[in-house]
């Protein structure tokens, strides 16, 4: 009887200290179940590390290589990145060509003809796009009257003079390449969403 008792103190206490120790506090993060599935092995695209035991007294990898061994065996010459397949041309995630004209290339660009269907939707979208990247500079009504436009000075009047009946293509491209004060958004802004953009300047604040 004594026996049993002892057996089911100390397991009593083996659990109590089992769950204990998997518990996370401060700076203890505790214990993962499965850390595989957490911390998955990485291809890292600027490095190569064929050694298939650099980080062996690391690693708890399944395939029982080292922890930094990072070659794809699958590739072509162990490489994690694969090079495009020949003579085909990469597209943004909207579907569209890489933008390629110069920032110097306006009287080309001024030909290109917006390839967003103008809708109710597009409209509210370019709008609030209008708001998130314009209004500091240009002002809701796009009168050059944003805050930081009068700091800066200089800005267009998107409503005035020769800005009126500028092409869209010529108003994709300042946005897009940037042309004096007015910065370059090409990296900010994908392509379709500047498009969205002109279609808003055209037919809100110009009303064409």
């Amino acid at each position: 009887m004594k026996l049993i008792k002892s057996i089911y103190v100390i397991a009593t206490a083996g659990v109590a200290l089992g769950l204990a120790s998997c518990g996370a506090s401060g700076d203890n993060p505790g214990y993962e179940y499965a850390p595989q599935m957490y911390n998955s092995v990485p291809y890292e695209g600027l490095t190569q590390i064929v050694n298939e035991d650099e980080g062996q007294w690391l690693s708890t990898r399944e395939d029982e290589k080292g922890e930094f061994f990072n070659s794809n065996v699958n590739n072509p010459n162990r490489m994690n990145m694969r090079e495009p397949v020949a003579n085909t041309v990469p597209r943004t995630k909207d579907g569209m060509l890489p933008y390629r004209l110069k920032a110097f290339e306006l009287e080309k660009a001024a030909e290109i003809q917006n390839p967003v269907e103008l809708t109710d939707q597009v409209l509210a979208e370019g709008q609030q796009l209008y708001l998130q990247y314009c209004t500091a500079c240009h002002g809701i009504n796009g009168e050059g009257d944003g805050l930081a436009g009068q700091v800066i000075g200089g800005v267009a009047n998107l409503k005035g003079g020769a800005y009126v009946n500028l092409p869209e293509g010529h108003i994709f491209h300042v946005i897009m390449k940037g042309k004096g004060r007015m910065g370059a958004h090409g990296s900010q802004i994908p392509q379709e969403r500047i498009w969205k953009i002109v279609h808003y300047v055209k037919q809100e604040i110009q009303k064409q």
